[in-house]
């Protein structure tokens, strides 16, 4: 169990997050990373991709996400393209959103409203040494 006075607040690339279960946290847990992402009205999140699949309940709020789907072959090396216009999805709380692998994507909130939501990713892919993850842009306000 893990309280919430125990899950650390972070300023990230991304934005406000704060962290429910991760690697750093001794929890017993050995497979998932969580963590509850915070935007302001009409704010929006760093842009970023990763290996793995990504979990997105919303918890309150509403907004849209931006997902560029990623097209890839394996040959002798992987070989990647992401479409150029994204796809766009709008959600309000109690949504769920999933994000599949290496979909490069960005969340935003409605000007009127805050929006909060949970987010979980599988921590395997890192385990097995496959930590692919891209930060493309940084949420507004970040300095690291």
């Amino acid at each position: 169990m893990v309280k919430s006075q125990d899950m650390p607040y972070e300023n990230s690339p991304d934005g406000l997050i704060k962290h429910v279960i991760n690697e750093k946290m001794d929890t017993a847990e050995c497979c998932v990373d969580g963590y509850m992402q915070f935007l302001k009205p009409g704010e929006a999140s760093g842009k970023h991709r990763h290996l793995s699949e990504e979990l997105v309940f919303v918890l309150e709020g509403t907004g849209y996400d931006l997902h560029w789907d990623v097209k890839f072959e394996c040959f002798d090396k992987f070989e990647w393209e992401w479409e150029e216009e994204p796809k766009k999805f709008e959600w309000k709380a109690g949504d769920f959103v999933y994000i599949p692998p290496y979909c490069a994507h960005q969340h935003f909130a409605n000007q009127n409203t805050e929006a909060r939501f949970l987010c979980i990713t599988s921590r395997i892919v890192k385990a097995m040494g496959f930590d692919w993850f891209d930060q493309l842009e940084v949420a507004e306000g970040y300095e690291g």
